[in-house]
């Protein structure tokens, strides 16, 4: 085996620079760098990519890569084998770098993790498809050795560059309808043959990720929960609002269960929460949180309609994923009863969104400018929509912009 790896086995991929650019600071240091993402985010050809990078860095790199997701590593079960295969293969006298893809299929794996990174004798990378990976296991045994860099589905301009598009309307509505797996631009973006491929990986990351990793048992109840989480995408709720909705319709349900079905779709990274929280002093209130979908494209395979009411939640919830791909942690704002869409906040910095499907009249114009108007600090403050003509941009300090301008704009230099 040439390096342990054949370098010419690598698949062809197009290059995402912005998670390069993320581990890059990382690389050949004493930490383990964990990939996270939903199954099919392109977490396996990051890992191709960081491989490219290190023989390029270093040609005498000795690379050994396990995908526990390929038959031949069907025997690694558990930590013991894990480090008895790596430690085997290591070399000595040049640099080494383990790669392990889905490394929550192997029991135990912190374990061998632990004790290969006290050695210092290679360095680690692994991706895994469960959040609880760093909350559990890792935190756990490796605090304070290791870094997590999230890999989300493609943002907007990379669906456009994969897809060989260019910005126009049609290209934007092609991905608010289609989400950004990577790999539909393998099979392109037909109705039929997408959503074929979207409803397998959508029944997939249940099962595997959610029911038989969380031992669901009532897996009705979860689609149904997932489905009403589709159809309240911006909207406030709880856990309470559920059990009596469903109350409403004949179906018992405690509310610990919802909370734990709850927990397990967002472990899979199929939804993410933003709770509510003062704007004044960002305290996070107890009660109302809104769920967003990790891909557009897995949330409209469990609707199966884009009607106007939906595009609005699209808009919403194509803003909030924008927001955490560009690693700002989000919140929904509370001032005074009156509620502003997100805020985001990343390196002491802040800034507010207000998303509408559009500014139709003046009293539209009113409430999404208004909610921001009240909030008296200087971060900057956007009102994004799919108006295609903006007329006057700036209100009161408040900027107006196209969402895919707002989705395509480098935030963090404007």
């Amino acid at each position: 085996m040439l390096n342990m790896f054949d370098k010419t086995k690598l698949p062809a991929y197009i290059l995402r620079p912005t998670y390069i650019e993320r581990v890059s600071p990382f690389i050949g240091k004493g930490l383990i760098k964990v990939l996270t993402g939903q199954r099919r985010v392109g977490k396996s050809f990051v890992l191709y990519q960081l491989i490219d990078e290190m023989l390029s860095r270093d040609p005498r790199t000795e690379i050994l890569y396990i995908n526990k997701e390929l038959h031949e590593f069907r025997e690694l079960r558990d930590g013991d084998e894990l480090y008895e295969y790596v430690s085997e293969r290591l070399k000595s006298g040049v640099p080494n770098a383990l790669f392990i893809d889905e490394i929550q299929e192997i029991k135990g794996f912190e374990h061998a993790l632990r004790s290969l990174l006290a050695e210092g004798r290679c360095d680690i990378y692994c991706t895994g498809s469960n959040a609880e990976l760093l909350s559990g296991e890792l935190a756990t045994f490796l605090a304070g050795r290791h870094v997590e860099i999230q890999i989300h589905p493609l943002s907007y301009g990379e669906f456009l560059r994969f897809h060989g598009l260019t910005d126009s309307r049609e290209s934007f509505l092609r991905y608010l309808r289609f989400g950004g797996l990577p790999y539909l631009s393998a099979i392109g973006l037909s109705e039929s043959t997408a959503f074929e491929y979207l409803d397998n990986v959508h029944a997939s990351i249940l099962l595997r990720d959610v029911v038989a990793r969380e031992k669901i048992r009532n897996v009705d109840f979860l689609e149904t929960l997932l489905d009403y989480i589709a159809d309240n995408v911006g909207n406030l709720f709880s856990a309470n609002n559920i059990s009596k909705y469903l109350k409403a319709q004949h179906i018992a349900m405690p509310v610990p269960t919802i909370l734990s079905y709850l927990a397990a779709l967002q472990k899979a990274f199929i939804v993410r929460k933003a709770r509510r929280a003062d704007v004044r002093g960002l305290k996070i209130f107890e009660v109302g949180e809104k769920y967003y979908f990790e891909d557009l494209g897995l949330r409209n395979a469990a609707r199966g309609q884009t009607t106007p009411l939906e595009l609005g939640k699209l808009v919403e919830n194509a803003v909030f994923l924008r927001l955490v791909e560009r690693g700002y942690s989000v919140n929904v704002g509370w001032l005074d009863g009156a509620e502003i869409d997100f805020v985001a906040e990343k390196d002491g910095s802040r800034l507010y969104v207000q998303a509408a499907y559009l500014i139709a009249d003046e009293a539209t114009a009113a409430r999404e400018f208004g909610n921001l108007e009240r909030i008296d600090d200087n971060y900057p403050k956007y009102v994004v929509s799919m108006d295609e003509t903006i007329g006057k941009t700036d209100r009161r300090g408040i900027r107006q912009m196209n969402l895919r301008e707002f989705l395509l704009a480098d935030l963090e230099n404007r």
